[in-house]
């Protein structure tokens, strides 16, 4: 601990926290219990966001689906029996939910769960499955952390904090360890940020190893506190929140994590839940993998630009893929439109359904696809005597669906008044 020259308090220094041989023993302690997940090389991504190799480290097809099993287990492995006895309470967006429910399973420790509201339905009943008694208070997750520690003092639980604690932060280390063992010449990590343990856990292995390597975080923009806590050298809360990402929707760092990301990051970069959605829409093409928004977005820093890779060796850690099937559609269908390969059109047709059966022919005749068609109610732009319709078309960009829209609007009897092309 280092005292405050003005207060004289102490705060901790990152090596207070957690060093490489923590995240060594947490290592062997997790041996038999997590999946050494694979680095899967990215072309495309690599082509486009200028990088010499990008590999995806993919925490995604961890067990739980997540990383968090790494930390969850790894502290409570270690508790005193007697505090396994009384159990533990955990709160949670939903990953390290299911990672402190699966641990406890394994290591027949009773755990109750306290998720926020905005937590995906999925998450909540893969938590239920594990076996954890899970409780949804608060609208978002600092809500959920005050209730958990109530019922920590209430019940006698431990409460199984999700990044600020130093044996947490050893587990997630062991992804850094596996990133440097699998690919010991990579120039630069990418990492989420959401409270901070599992940047913090991989940028202490990977520094140990070689400190020229670069730690980058990202956060999205309606959930970036990092980067000006860092620039205020203290911790700064956000006083909402606003993003996609429910999974790094975080308002702070706190104390431990704040210490290391201080010394051992290089640099925070935000993106946009518009970038998000098209890293999301990516993975799936591309790398044939589901994402969850906030597992997508050092790949979404990469696409947008908001790093400099350029001739770089890159490890993007894809941090989980537990998402609500019915979301991931819909952002998937965003990324499309931003990368300008889907569309939605607004159509009159001069007879229903008769003129239907023309657009159907002139969207097939273009070699697009025909999403999905929509009667909708009359507007007063509208004419009455035409019937409005909206479809959705999909193509290979935004001059293949240019194309399309001109030739439907050339079909006797339709009329394109709208439609929402968009393109990179």
């Amino acid at each position: 601990m280092t005292p405050d020259p003005v207060t004289g308090e102490t705060t901790p220094r990152a090596s207070d926290v957690v060093t490489l041989a923590e995240i060594e023993a947490a290592a062997d302690r997790l041996s038999d219990v997590v999946h050494r997940t694979p680095l899967d090389s990215s072309t495309t991504i690599a082509r486009r966001s200028g990088a010499a190799r990008v590999e995806l480290k993919l925490e995604n097809m961890q067990r739980t689906g997540s990383f968090k099993i790494r930390g969850a287990y790894n502290a409570m492995a270690q508790l005193p029996s007697t505090v396994k006895d009384r159990g533990v309470v955990a709160s949670s967006a939903g990953n390290h939910a299911q990672g402190v429910a699966l641990a406890g399973k394994l290591l027949g420790i009773d755990t109750k769960i306290v998720v926020p509201e905005i937590t995906p339905a999925a998450k909540i009943e893969a938590t239920r499955g594990y076996g954890a008694d899970v409780v949804v208070e608060g609208e978002i997750y600092e809500d959920s952390y005050e209730y958990a520690l109530d019922v920590a003092d209430d019940e006698g639980r431990e409460f199984v904090h999700p990044f600020d604690d130093e044996n947490v932060i050893a587990g997630q280390g062991t992804v850094g360890l596996e990133i440097i063992e699998d690919t010991p010449d990579v120039d630069t990590v990418v990492v989420s940020i959401g409270g901070g343990g599992l940047i913090s856990g991989i940028a202490t292995a990977v520094k140990a190893f070689d400190p020229d390597v670069r730690v980058v975080g990202v956060q999205p923009k309606g959930a970036a506190h990092a980067k000006p806590s860092l620039e205020a050298d203290e911790i700064r809360m956000l006083s909402d929140i606003d993003t996609v990402a429910e999974g790094i929707a975080d308002a702070r760092l706190l104390e431990q994590t704040f210490a290391v990301v201080r010394e051992r990051v290089d640099d925070v970069v935000s993106v946009s839940d518009t970038d998000l959605a098209v890293a999301t829409t990516l993975l799936a093409e591309r790398a044939k993998t589901v994402v969850e928004t906030a597992g997508a977005a050092p790949v979404a820093a990469l696409l947008s630009g908001a790093i400099d890779v350029d001739g770089e060796r890159v490890a993007a850690v894809v941090s989980g893929g537990n998402v609500n099937l019915t979301d991931h559609g819909e952002l998937t269908r965003l990324g499309l439109q931003h990368l300008g390969r889907y569309v939605d059109a607004r159509l009159e047709l001069d007879g229903w359904p008769t003129a239907l059966g023309a657009v159907t022919e002139a969207v097939e005749e273009h070699g697009a696809e025909l999403d999905g068609v929509e009667r909708v109610g009359r507007t007063a732009e509208g004419r009455p005597n035409r019937v409005p319709v909206e479809v959705g078309l999909e193509g290979s960009g935004p001059d293949h669906l240019g194309t399309v829209l001109d030739a439907l609007d050339d079909v006797d009897g339709v009329s394109v008044v709208a439609h929402t092309l968009g393109g990179e």
